[in-house]
């Protein structure tokens, strides 16, 4: 849904917070809302706004991509390198906790490319074959995640502590199994059900990081040097069916067409703000070149409940 004033002398992020309930309406029949001519280019106010919108913003836990503070509750989106994409993903759909609110800003518009397209979560379950997700139904999820190999975050930024007690702790009470490896390297384990309820809409819908966390996800030739130097379980992270067993190439490939088939994506322009209801909508993003600055913040957390 794109929202834009219709006359001059609208100020866009006041008649969002004045009309949440529209906002509300339209995130919950899409997934997405866009605010374009918004008006805010500064993330000290798009702080303000998301907090006005949503009181209860979050910061990020089991942090999984590259970001760093720049207001408040706001983040880069991700320091990921520019000329790489990034997967659709729903985010910290791993976790037992996740934002049900994600709000981005576009404070500088790059170059070329550097969309953030997004998907509806919706329609890429109707787009799976039933096979698929009965397989997934019945087999859930298994993420598995490696820090301090050199390679992706270490768990100290992960999980915002340097006491290995600490990490543990919070392991044991969010489903997760920890196991230490020589030189202060941390694996985690955790299987989880591909498919969640969304707790306003009573629907049941696709809502994992299967697609994501896969080593099929990266680029062809980082991926096979990863796994020839690492193996699968070695690798910064990976996904598998709940048992542990390989999740097949061939159904890998039906995950990334369907996908793809549900994508849309706009180019940023300064000032729009795109609203997401993170378990109807996965976004991602694309390459670009230039300054681009778009910003992120997190909201509503939500516990999980699985369908």
């Amino acid at each position: 849904m794109l929202i834009r004033p219709a006359v001059p002398g609208v100020q866009l992020d006041q008649w969002a917070v004045a009309h949440r309930d529209v906002i509300e309406e339209h995130l919950l029949a899409s997934g997405a809302v866009l605010l374009r001519g918004s008006g805010i280019t500064d993330p000290a106010r798009f702080d303000a706004f998301m907090a006005a919108l949503y009181p209860d913003l979050v910061a990020e836990h089991e942090r999984s991509s590259p970001r760093h503070q720049v207001s408040g509750n706001v983040y880069t989106s991700t320091d990921h390198p520019a000329d790489q994409s990034i997967f659709l993903h729903n985010e910290m759909s791993y976790s037992v906790r996740w934002p049900m609110r994600i709000g981005f800003c576009c404070v500088t518009a790059p170059a070329t490319g550097g969309a953030t397209p997004i998907a509806g979560t919706r329609e890429v379950l109707d787009l799976l074959p039933v096979p698929v997700r009965e397989e997934f139904a019945r087999r859930g999820v298994r993420y598995v995640r490696n820090y301090g190999d050199g390679l992706g975050l270490p768990w100290q930024t992960s999980f915002h502590t340097d006491d290995r007690a600490e990490v543990e702790r919070y392991c044991q009470e969010n489903g997760l199994t920890a196991e230490w490896k020589d030189g202060d390297r941390l694996r985690t384990t955790r299987v989880a059900p591909a498919f969640a309820r969304h707790p306003s809409t009573g629907e049941t819908v696709w809502f994992n990081h299967a697609t994501f966390f896969h080593v099929s996800t990266l680029e062809p030739t980082l991926r096979d040097a990863l796994l020839a130097d690492l193996g699968p379980y070695g690798v910064p992270t990976n996904s598998f069916y709940g048992d542990g067993e390989p999740i097949e190439p061939e159904t890998l490939a039906i995950l990334h067409a369907a996908y793809d088939r549900a994508t849309v994506s706009f180019p940023w322009q300064e000032g729009d703000v795109l609203l997401l209801d993170n378990m109807l909508a996965a976004h991602g993003r694309a390459p670009f070149t230039g300054r681009r600055k778009v910003v992120v913040a997190m909201a509503d957390p939500v516990e999980a409940t699985y369908a």
